[in-house]
């Protein structure tokens, strides 16, 4: 059976991810600092016929990273997907930027996803290869937090280096891009700013907020044979967003 390592597995898109790579058939790792709600979804996946393991974990610990990749090739032997999910907002405006907290979203985002390739580059070799997913963010095509933007940003140019320097061992990398999210990590965003997510619907041309399950489909399908030819590419999980703003009504005369 083929493993997949999901970070941030206590979230909304880690949890759907989750769910669906054991529904396909993987034998799912979940890693997070909360444990109970990891283990409580891996009770969830079990109770659905799928396999799934609870680890936890602080990737920002030193030397946690590979701590857990050596658990893993000891328990399992093999790892066939990562989806790098794990992730935190923080130091939104260039003015206020706290350099504290500014290191903080850029290792969690950007520094562990590098640091988890690594190590799992040569046990994912000897499995025959496989899929790295990292989940980057619309934000690097617009701009929006100064250091989840950049953070997010540099995830892509990752994404593709990785895809580069990988592919000759049959490990594919790509990224998924989602937009605002209608999950419990955008609920302090939207209470803060309660016209947003009614600005999100307005920019989408099929009028909704994207959802966990949407971005778990597309990680599900880079994660699968069906992808088998994609690397270093991004899904872009905006529902249009990602778009130029069209206009709402066309002159036939121009």
């Amino acid at each position: 059976m083929q493993v997949a390592l999901v970070t941030g597995g206590a979230g909304a898109v880690g949890a759907a991810a989750a769910r669906m790579l054991a529904a396909d058939g993987f034998h799912v790792v979940l890693a997070d600092r909360a444990i109970d709600r990891v283990q409580g979804i891996c009770s969830e996946i079990v109770d659905a016929g799928g396999e799934a393991a609870a680890e936890p974990v602080d990737l920002l610990e030193n030397g946690a990273v590979n701590r857990l990749i050596d658990r893993l090739a000891e328990r399992f032997g093999r790892l066939d997907c990562v989806v790098n999910n794990a992730g935190m907002t923080g130091a939104p405006r260039i003015g206020e930027v706290d350099l504290s907290v500014w290191n903080a979203v850029l290792a969690l985002n950007l520094t562990v996803p590098m640091l988890l390739a690594q190590a799992a580059h040569p046990l994912m070799k000897r499995s025959g290869g496989g899929s790295i997913v990292n989940v980057a963010s619309r934000v690097y095509l617009a701009g929006t937090g100064v250091a989840y933007t950049s953070s997010k940003s540099g995830l892509i140019g990752l994404t593709r280096v990785l895809a580069v320097q990988l592919g000759p061992d049959n490990i594919r990398v790509n990224a998924v891009a989602p937009s605002f999210l209608n999950t419990p990590f955008n609920e302090k965003i939207v209470a803060e700013n309660a016209g947003l997510a009614r600005s999100f619907r307005k920019m989408s041309p099929l009028g909704r907020l994207g959802t966990a399950e949407d971005v778990a489909g597309a990680i599900a399908f880079l994660a699968s044979p069906r992808a088998s030819f994609v690397t270093g590419d991004i899904i872009h999980v905006c529902g249009g967003t990602q778009l130029a703003p069209q206009p709402t009504a066309f002159d036939e005369a121009v």
